[in-house]
């Protein structure tokens, strides 16, 4: 019924906006408007550009599905996101591009953005920049307020510019959970508990007031191992060594735009016109021109040039599938892994005969235990048929681990967030919020655990026995599905297991993860793996169909997501309106927990590292 709901109202939403777009413009001006979207030649590129990154732009994994494009048309924002690939594959464009005289970092807008790729998203995209460089262009950065994660991209330019008012905020990383069990005890809100894995640290918000000693150990390792690599490659960068980047952050912190320099963060001070005019120069602009010759990275993204492979004529395909964002039962929407809609892709490849290997790109905390499995059954029908490699993002932990456990070969970023190798399931019941009120219930029922599913009282110690079984039983199969798919003895799965969290570099070291790379390496891999040499094309999933198609009712099967055309950001003073953001995801990802079982295999809800 919830899913009926979902997908009635998904379908009433777009008939809605489709007659307001239709009577709005007409059936002429409409048609007309789509035609001289499709004669647009594209972007000019002059010689001697810079291509302009916007670190605050969003980036995600896959592609804007055509529902956000489509919001963003009639909110008439200018789109500020692209995926990854679409970025790695415009750098490695304009390193091959003779016009491309260099790359212009700005990180002048950084504050409040609504970039929050993480720091294996910039890894990636920081390697990209060091080959730009290697091929003898430039790579100049300009900021007014650098944190560790915009910085971590920016030490990687030739220059680094900071404005003369401007700070660095160089303190280390931090992760700071909420806890929700107090306001949940409160207002009379009853919360038990069935897991497995002593470091599932998932449930702890609404169990407890501060992190349990388990939880604690591996945060800190975890924090750890990202810090490492941090001071390795700004140290690497910058010539500055990690004892020395430590002692900054130990004894400064927050560093005023002198003290950058002197400390060799930052090249030079000056400001935005000065920039320009140093720009101007690198690229012959005229001095009356308002501005240097330049190009957005996401105009330049549209100019066809070859690359990753995408361009190429080749009847032989590598598919890329993005698996972004929460693993919920049924279809999925927007940020969503519906099980459903991808177990309907991998089939779909998998009977494609010039689809030769498959990349599966995992973003996601993980989720239903049930979708998980269904999703990682295809993967292993899939690889009895042909390669099937994984690339792990910001994160691949606990259900996005699972699905990527019976790959031919795992690839991770050092500083990847992946394992939680473990499962629970959390019991709510409202018991005493309603008795406060004047609310009771009364039952009648036909066998002892008729009422079971009741949220009118606690569970009772037998129904929690029965819940913890349940849960005891996905848990071994988890441990199985690893042992299986990477060949690692089950008792040695149990030891690392119990729900911990790892980096990408300690999970290449106990196994779970085969090698340290990105997107690209894992593509090459691929290819290599189904003997393809330079002959192959990438085609990605979902497909979500462009906006025409959208508009004109052509929309793909997999575009299932409902519009939000309401959402409003809270308007609130820093540092109040962040906290309240974190509550308003916790609250969110409640809502996404849709396992029919009620068993999930999820990293903690709310690690944040900032």
């Amino acid at each position: 019924m919830q899913n009926f709901i979902k997908q009635t109202f998904a379908s009433l939403v777009g008939n809605i906006l489709g007659l307001f777009i239709f009577f709005g413009l007409g059936t002429t001006g409409l048609l007309l408007l789509l035609f001289a979207a499709s004669q647009n030649p594209g972007p000019v590129v002059k010689d001697k550009s810079m291509v302009v990154f916007d670190l605050s732009m969003k980036i995600t994994d896959g592609e804007p599905s055509s529902s956000q494009l489509l919001q963003q048309v009639l909110s008439g924002e200018e789109q500020k996101q692209m995926s990854l690939r679409s970025i790695l594959d415009a750098i490695e464009k304009a390193r091959r591009d003779q016009r491309i005289v260099g790359i212009y970092l700005d990180a002048t807008r950084i504050s409040g953005s609504d970039n929050t790729a993480g720091f294996a998203t910039f890894k990636e995209i920081r390697q990209a920049l060091a080959k730009f460089r290697a091929a003898g262009k430039k790579v100049v950065a300009y900021g007014m307020d650098w944190g560790e994660r915009e910085y971590y991209l920016s030490s990687v330019a030739d220059t680094i510019v900071l404005n003369p008012l401007g700070a660095m905020e160089i303190n280390g990383l931090s992760s700071q959970p909420m806890f929700l069990a107090g306001a949940l005890q409160k207002y009379g809100i009853g919360v038990q508990v069935v897991r497995v894995g002593k470091f599932k640290g998932a449930v702890e918000p609404f169990v407890l007031d501060k992190l349990s000693p388990e939880n604690r150990q591996q945060t800190q390792k975890l924090l750890d191992d990202v810090w490492t690599e941090w001071r390795n490659a700004v140290g690497y960068s910058r010539k500055i060594t990690p004892a020395k980047l430590q002692a900054i952050a130990d004894n400064q912190a927050f560093l005023q735009a002198e003290q950058a320099k002197s400390n060799g963060l930052v090249d030079k001070l000056g400001y935005f016109d000065q920039v320009v005019a140093d720009l101007k120069q690198l690229t012959d602009s005229d001095k009356d021109d308002k501005t240097f010759r330049q190009i957005s990275l996401s105009e330049y993204a549209q100019v066809p040039g070859k690359s990753l492979g995408t361009e190429r004529n080749s009847k032989n395909k590598i598919a890329v599938v993005y698996a972004e964002g929460e693993i919920v039962d049924g279809q999925g929407s927007d940020g969503e892994i519906g099980g459903d809609s991808f177990a309907r892709i991998f089939r779909k490849l998998r009977q494609q005969e010039d689809v030769k290997a498959i990349v599966l790109r995992i973003n996601s905390p993980g989720g239903s235990a049930t979708a998980a499995e269904v999703m990682q059954r295809e993967v292993r029908l899939t690889r009895e048929k042909k390669p099937v490699v994984v690339s792990m993002g910001d994160v691949a932990a606990s259900g996005g681990y699972w699905i990527a456990s019976d790959s031919n070969r795992i690839f991770a970023e050092p500083n990847t967030i992946t394992g939680s190798i473990g499962v629970f399931g959390l019991l709510f019941n409202a018991q005493e919020l309603a008795n406060n009120n004047g609310i009771t219930w009364d039952t009648v029922k036909t066998g002892r655990y008729a009422d079971s599913q009741t949220l009118s009282r606690p569970k009772t110690p037998e129904e929690l026995a029965i819940y913890q079984r349940s849960v005891n039983k996905i848990y071994n199969i988890f441990l199985d599905k690893v042992a299986q798919g990477r060949n690692i003895p089950e008792a040695k799965v149990a030891e690392i297991a119990q729900g911990r969290v790892w980096s990408g570099t300690a999970a290449k070291n106990i196994g779970l993860v085969d090698e340290i790379g990105g997107l690209d390496a894992a593509i090459t891999y691929a290819a290599a793996q189904a003997k393809l040499g330079n002959d192959w094309k990438l085609e990605e999933y979902p497909k979500y169909g462009t906006l025409e198609e959208r508009i004109l009712g052509k929309v793909p099967e997999q575009t299932k997501a409902v519009l939000n055309l309401d959402e409003q950001k809270l308007q609130l003073p820093d540092p109040l309106a962040g906290e309240l953001q974190k509550l308003k995801a916790e609250l969110a990802t409640l809502k996404k927990m849709n396992d029919p079982q009620g068993v999930y295999a999820r990293l903690p809800f709310n690690l944040k590292i900032e």
